[in-house]
Formats: structure tokens, sequence, C-alpha cells
């Protein structure tokens, strides 16, 4: 008889908000979840996709500190649709269980397809995404369910960010977190459907080499692309987050396009 997968209740944004997650196996949220939620900077009454969401995160994030905020978390893993259902329903989660709600849709359908999973034109204002990055040369890992959020297919950045222009009215903005990397593929799919992008890499530490890239587009916009100031993780020899990262990933501070 195969014992129950293990899973954790984990705390974010200094317990403004919780997600049950699997433990040993899966993706597992964390930082990049935060960084990611953390470039929705809006004070208005505004819906939210999160595409990929897994267990909810990042859009929970967003939630928990826009109170005006709606959140729509799709995911295509039936497994982990459910606990991103079950992160919803937690206790801790009553303040804002009213506006984040989960469709199980596979984010790269199109057309007639996408609209009929739940995926409808121009409704968003916002579109997050933090979607697989390990390349197909990457090790692969034995855990189905880790290797279905991590592994990058051919195309991936053009499917989902056609998506996301899809989906998102006129104006709206593409908020994503990958690998350095992939800039040129991200940039590619951005196309004439986004302009004014805006990328951040970001370092563990001062003179250390960048692991991850935040970027913000607007769709229709013709502005140019600029690259904002480094976002440097960690204090020098130290593992501390440094005051800005920290304010960032627990929802104290937003990271607002210039």
């Amino acid at each position: 008889m195969m014992s129950p997968v293990s899973e954790t209740i984990d705390a974010f944004h200094r317990g403004g908000f919780h997600i049950v997650q699997p433990k040993g196996r899966g993706h597992r949220s964390g930082m990049d979840a935060m960084l990611l939620a953390a470039l929705v900077a809006d004070d208005r009454v505004i819906k939210v996709a999160d595409l990929g969401a897994g267990a909810g995160a990042a859009g929970l994030g967003v939630a928990s500190r826009l109170p005006k905020a709606e959140a729509v978390l799709f995911e295509r893993s039936a497994e982990m649709a459910d606990y991103a259902r079950r992160s919803i329903a937690l206790p801790e989660n009553t303040h804002m269980a009213g506006r984040v709600s989960v469709i199980e849709a596979d984010v790269t359908l199109t057309a007639k397809a996408r609209n009929d999973a739940g995926l409808p034109d121009e409704v968003f204002h916002h579109v997050i995404m933090n979607p697989p990055f390990n390349a197909s040369g990457d090790r692969k890992t034995p855990d189905a369910l880790k290797a279905e959020a991590h592994a990058m297919t051919e195309g991936l950045f053009e499917s989902w960010i056609r998506t996301a222009g899809a989906i998102m009215i006129p104006g709206g903005q593409l908020s994503l977190i990958a690998r350095p990397e992939s800039i040129a593929e991200i940039i590619a799919a951005c196309g004439r459907r986004f302009g004014g992008v805006e990328i951040t890499a970001i370092h563990p530490r001062q003179g250390e080499n960048a692991v991850r890239i935040l970027l913000t587009a607007v769709k229709g916009s013709r502005a140019r692309l600029s690259l904002r100031a480094p976002l440097i993780m960690h204090e020098e020899g130290s593992h501390k987050f440094s005051p800005f990262v920290d304010d960032l990933n627990n929802g104290r501070a937003a990271y607002e396009r210039l």
C-alpha cells in the first residue's frame, strides 16, 4: 500500500496568506513566486490571470497585497489545481478567498478552444507567469509532477505570451520571471503584441552572475525596451536578503514599472 503524499502548509507575506503544496515532489513555490507577484503594482479594481499557477502562490500573493485585485489561477495539472483550491480554502486565506478562483486549463490552447477552456479574450488587466524553465538537455527528474512544472517545451514562450496577449485588455501588463538565457526568446514572443519591455536582472550577490530576470511589458505599447538596474538579492557575505528584496518577498512593496 502506497503511503499518502506528504504536503506542507507554508506561510507567505509573513503570514499574510498560506498555501498547501506537495513535499518531496512537484514544484514548491518560494521567492520566485513572490517576486513575480510584486510586479503587479495597481491600486484599481483589476482582474489578474496567473498562468501555470501551480498551488497558487503568485496569484494569491497579488490578492494578498492588493485588496481590489481579483485573481484567476490557471493550471493544467489536475493535482496542482487541487492544491490551489485547497490553498484558497484555508482558514488563513478567508480574507481574500472570495477574490481568487481556479480554472483547470492548458494555457497553450488557441482561438475557440482557449475561450471554451475559460481563457476569454480581452478580460484581464494583468497576466503573470512563471513558465517551466528547464531546457530539454537539462538533467531529467524522475518526479513526473515536477517534470511537468519545470520542463520547457519548444515554442513555450511564444504560446504562453500569445495567450497572455489574447486574454489581456489593450494597455494591460504582462509580467514574468525566467532564466536570463530566455531573454531573446521572450522578446521575440512579445513581438508586436507587447512593447515597453522592462527587464531586471536578478543577482544573488554583488559581482555574481544573474540567475533570473524579471520582465514586464504593455499590450499595444510601442515604447522601447529598457534594462533596469540589477536587483541584488543578498547582502555581501550573507544569506540575508537586502532590505528592498525582503520587502518585495513579504508583500510590503511592489516592483513598479519605470
